[in-house]
């Protein structure tokens, strides 16, 4: 090899990874070297205003998007350094482009398969760099920080976008829809023998003959050829209780989440977590063959994987009972064959607690328990199509960045449609990502009529981008971007009144509105202890009457065509 075509990490002492400047000249350099193989550029900038890098690997030197799509050549995503301090796929990712560019054979094996990278996607953070933020990791030397430039882990950001670096990502993603990704990592918690740990898209969650295939064809394959490579892997460690001994649950990765977020666009994702008190070295070497195996996976069963793709996709279309939230079966596990080491209970020196540990010299090997059947708890009835008022335009880009097809009223109209009341809302108590994030929230399903303007956007399922579109507009999905506040000016009542005056206006609107009588009947019997109460006694009339409703009040104003 070349000595200029090493990369920092193999010219270095097996503990460093490279910085964001040298990663990307060393991109630069190879692509202008060979520019047959590899074409590499800008593809958008940071909130901090750095340039965001992506590459292209083809084996026959066709770039043009357009060109691949329509071909429908299989395409294969590998992303990099989200998560700066775990940077071990950045170092990896450098070392398997320049194969390919080196390596004819290397080359000739992805046959139609593109390779689509991103070198470093999170370049705020790898700037911050430092050796202090990655508490119990061993090595490398110096590490990025997982935080961007607004202090937002962008492994939560992916559809409600607060950062430009999401935007980048959304429509890069889009616009080239991969059939597979792989999100590098490193994970922290429990102590295991294991150096790779494998979060995978939910098959549950994924569905269909696409989930299936996942499920029982991909994972035992990537296991055992993993396995075949030196590298046992397991899924990755999330114990149900304190230590992997009781059992491990899949990890329900939301559309906040890489995988989660690819799974709306019926992609297969893959997050492999190496463990962060493994040697830095030995996390490299194994994330170098976990995105291997991955990829000739996809290279040889690309056909079969665009065809369920594409089944999946199409029957979207169609469907009108539409998953939008999972839960865990707990009366369910199935077993792991899991090798781990002894943990260990003893007082800690520095309070009054008891500590856990774990035994490296005593280490173990048996079936524990394997939570991974996800079904779905929360199902709705999707409408023909959504109508969304122009006003809420944040919404409406999102839409926008992943492809979803929509069109708009070429006229004012009345319309009859059908919405969400929103009878409650729980809410975090402290900020999450730059949210309050609503964590519950209670529905009522209604019909009206409700007066829309030329400009309005309708959004037809009957298109690819169906599960996307549906998953973030019914606000009882994981990550919808009702959950996440974009309509939380709809929660507050926009009038009030005073109390000296309304007191006895109260009198007459619970004389002239029989509903409302009843409805503070029943209140005062349910709720004796607050009839002391001024405030909320004329809060529950204003509240409830006729003649005050303000319509926009708790509506949710996404509105469904039947």
């Amino acid at each position: 090899m070349q000595n200029e075509l090493r990369t920092p990490y193999e010219k270095g002492n097996q503990n460093q990874t490279t910085t964001w400047a040298e990663c990307i000249a060393w991109y630069e350099d190879l692509a202008a070297r060979y520019p047959a193989v590899l074409s590499f550029g800008v593809v958008g900038t940071s909130d901090a205003g750095v340039p965001i890098h992506a590459g292209v690997v083809s084996a026959d030197g066709v770039f043009d998007r357009a060109r691949i799509k329509r071909e429908g050549r299989p395409v294969f995503f590998n992303n990099n350094g989200i998560h700066p301090g775990e940077p071990e796929g950045v170092d990896a990712c450098m070392a398997l482009v320049r194969d390919f560019c080196t390596d004819p054979a290397r080359l000739a094996a992805l046959g139609k398969t593109v390779f689509l990278f991103v070198p470093m996607y999170n370049v705020d953070g790898s700037l911050n760099r430092a050796d202090t933020s990655r508490v119990n990791q061993d090595g490398p030397e110096q590490f990025g920080f997982r935080g961007n430039s607004r202090h937002l882990d962008l492994n939560r950001d992916f559809v409600k976008c607060d950062t430009l670096t999401a935007r980048v990502f959304n429509e890069l993603f889009t616009a080239w829809d991969p059939d597979v990704m792989v999100d590098t990592h490193t994970s922290n918690g429990a102590d295991y023998p294991y150096t790779m740990t494998l979060i995978h898209t939910q098959a549950d969650k994924l569905g269909g003959g696409l989930g299936a295939f996942l499920r029982d064809t991909m994972l035992p394959k990537m296991f055992s050829d993993m396995a075949a490579r030196g590298w046992p892997t397991c899924p990755y460690v999330n114990p149900v209780k304190d230590c992997p001994d009781h059992g491990i649950a899949e990890f329900l990765e939301t559309p906040r989440f890489s995988t989660g977020y690819a799974a709306l666009h019926h992609t297969i994702g893959f997050m492999p977590e190496t463990h962060m008190l493994k040697p830095f070295a030995d996390r490299y070497q194994s994330m170098r063959a976990l995105v291997d195996t991955a990829l000739e996976f996809t290279v040889q069963n690309a056909q079969q994987i665009q065809a369920l793709r594409r089944a999946a996709k199409e029957e979207g279309k169609t469907r009108r009972e539409w998953p939008v939230h999972w839960a865990m079966d707990e009366a369910k596990p199935s077993t792991f064959r899991f090798k781990g080491y002894a943990a260990k209970y003893s007082p800690s020196v520095i309070g009054n607690y008891t500590r856990l540990s774990y035994d490296r010299n005593e280490s173990w090997e048996r079936d524990i328990a394997y939570f991974n059947s996800f079904p779905a708890d929360v199902t709705v009835k999707a409408p023909r199509a959504y109508v969304i008022p122009q006003a809420w335009r944040e919404v409406i880009e999102r839409l926008q960045w992943n492809g979803v097809q929509m069109t708009r009223l070429d006229a004012d109209q009345t319309m009859d449609v059908e919405y969400y009341q929103i009878n409650s809302v729980n809410s975090r108590a402290h900020a999450y990502e730059g949210h309050m994030f609503h964590d519950e929230v209670e529905l009522e399903r209604r019909s009206g009529k409700v007066a829309l303007r030329k400009g309005d956007y309708v959004v037809s399922l009957d298109q690819d981008q169906a599960r996307y579109a549906v998953e973030m507009l019914e606000p009882q999905g994981h990550d919808s971007f009702f959950r996440w506040g974009f309509f939380n000016s709809v929660l507050e009542k926009k009038e009030a009144y005073s109390d000296y005056v309304f007191e006895d206006h109260a009198l007459e609107l619970l004389r002239d509105e029989p509903e409302l009588k009843a409805k503070f009947e029943k209140w005062k019997e349910a709720n004796p202890e607050q009839l002391s109460d001024q405030g909320k006694v004329l809060d529950f009339i204003f509240a409830n009457c006729r003649r005050y409703h303000e319509p926009e009040w708790s509506r949710y104003p996404v509105f469904m065509l039947a």
